[in-house]
């Protein structure tokens, strides 16, 4: 039914003779919504962290953040332990990450992931933990990850310090239970300052191994292209928003090249059964004259 309406207004709209001026061309509108004005990641090299602030571990103890540094870099993450989409993509990234990184948590570096929720608490955190420390399978480096949950000032000054900006928006049930937000992660110094940021969700073992060693002599990087990838998405037909992780193209791209391949392969298959078929007949003839 949509195709039939769709074709009978293209057929309309061609019968339909227009003198020069009488229609104009909107303009288009090809910035991101407005909402995403304040999300982003904002690049504070050489940044000191608040090292004073206060956080609660996923045991339940409270921590301030300057006691994970002193000794070794750290790896920050700031996302939210709920997020359906985008924050389990980027930890599954670090995670996999790290597994070809030939550095030990706890060891030579550590693993610091801070919830901007300040209504998930340690008991979330734990299964956070449990979870990316089976996916890594080295339980004995658990001493070198740490999953932190906090009160709203205490994040508040952390994102603004990492230059994280984020906007929390309603769920699908219409409540304030969901965060628009970038992807990104940072190595910071034993000292507590931001030495190197890594956008998006797949991280380079390579140059994840770099930035810790180059940290870890408190050498600061340099800035990154800053290629963002969102968690937002806003449903006009219901009015709510809901989160998916920005990675449309590439998946089309996926699909279009998978599609062209089993295209070809089709193709390379049906001209090789075609140059087969002089070959069987004459095969054929040959048979039966020498018959």
């Amino acid at each position: 039914m949509v195709c039939c309406t769709a074709l009978l207004c293209a057929s309309a709209a061609l019968a339909q003779v227009s003198q020069p001026g009488d229609k104009a061309v909107g303009p288009v509108n090809d910035r991101p919504p407005a909402i995403l004005d304040k999300v982003g990641i904002a690049q504070h090299l050489d940044q000191q962290l608040p090292l004073e602030l206060a956080f609660v571990d996923e045991t339940g103890t409270p921590v301030r953040l300057g006691q994970y540094f002193g000794k070794h870099p750290a790896i920050l993450a700031l996302v939210y332990f709920q997020c359906p989409m985008l924050c389990s993509e980027e930890l599954n990234g670090l995670t996999a990450a790290l597994r070809m990184v030939k550095l030990t948590p706890g060891k030579d570096f550590d693993v610091i992931v801070v919830s901007i929720d300040p209504t998930e608490g340690p008991a979330l955190a734990a299964q956070k933990k449990a979870s990316y420390l089976k996916r890594y399978g080295q339980p004995e480096t658990a001493a070198g990850w740490h999953f932190l949950t906090g009160k709203q000032p205490e994040i508040d000054l952390l994102t603004k310090t990492v230059g994280f900006g984020y906007v929390k928006i309603p769920g699908p049930d219409g409540r304030l239970t969901q965060f628009a937000h970038a992807s990104a992660i940072q190595i910071v110094t034993p000292e507590g300052k931001l030495a190197q940021y890594y956008m998006g969700v797949e991280y380079s073992p390579k140059d994840l191994r770099l930035g810790l060693v180059e940290a870890s002599n408190n050498k600061i990087g340099t800035p990154v292209d800053n290629i963002l990838t969102y968690c937002y998405h806003y449903d006009p037909a219901i009015n709510t928003h809901s989160l998916i992780v920005a990675r449309v193209m590439q998946l089309g791209g996926l699909v279009m090249v998978l599609g062209l391949g089993g295209f070809m392969l089709v193709m390379f298959r049906r001209d090789a059964r075609e140059a087969r078929r002089p070959l069987i007949r004459t095969h054929l003839t040959e048979t039966k004259m020498n018959g």
